[in-house]
C-alpha cells in the first residue's frame, strides 16, 4: 500500500497463530469512528471476532473518541458488526467450530471507495515451539541481510 493510506496491522496475530484462509469484511461504523481511524487512532492488537446471533462481530477494537467531537462521541470499545455475504459467514461458522481454530482481526484499511474494511483470517494457534521457530527464522532473516549489505 502506498504511504498516504491508513494501515493498521495486528502484528501480534502473525506472532500468535497460524494463518488458514484470508476474508476482508465491511464493518458497520459510526460517523466518528471512521474519522478517528482516518486519524490512524485505532488499536486493533487485542481485538476477535466472535458470532453473536448468527453475525459476526468485533469485540475489544479500540477507536479512540474522536477529539473534535461532540457529545454524540462514539465508545472506544464497542462490539462492531462485519459485513461479509452469507456464505463467507456460514464458512466461518462451520470453521470456528473445529477444535484450535478461531477468528482473528489482522488489519484495518480504507480501501479505495473510502470505506473502512478489516482484513480478518481463519487461524489456528501456534504452540510455544512454534514461536520460537518464528523467532529463529526472524533472526536468521536479519542475519543474512546484514551480511548481504556488507
Amino acid at each position: 500500500m502506498s504511504d498516504d493510506r491508513i494501515y493498521i496491522k495486528n502484528k501480534k496475530a502473525y506472532f500468535e497463530y497460524t494463518i488458514l484462509d484470508k476474508y476482508v469484511a465491511g464493518v458497520k461504523l459510526l460517523g466518528t469512528e471512521i474519522k478517528s481511524i482516518r486519524a490512524n487512532k485505532a488499536n486493533i492488537n487485542d481485538a476477535f471476532c466472535t458470532f453473536i446471533g448468527g453475525q459476526l462481530y468485533i469485540r475489544n477494537l479500540h477507536i479512540a473518541e474522536y477529539t473534535f467531537g461532540s457529545f454524540y462521541n462514539h465508545e472506544a470499545k464497542r462490539d462492531r458488526v462485519l459485513l461479509l455475504n452469507k456464505n463467507e459467514l456460514k464458512k466461518l461458522l462451520t470453521r470456528g467450530e473445529e477444535k484450535g481454530l478461531t477468528i482473528v482481526p489482522l488489519a484495518i484499511f480504507i480501501s479505495e471507495r473510502g470505506f473502512a474494511k478489516i482484513e480478518i483470517a481463519l487461524a489456528q494457534g501456534k504452540k510455544t515451539f512454534d514461536k520460537r521457530e518464528t523467532l529463529k527464522e526472524r533472526d536468521t532473516k536479519v542475519e543474512m541481510d546484514r551480511a548481504m549489505k556488507r
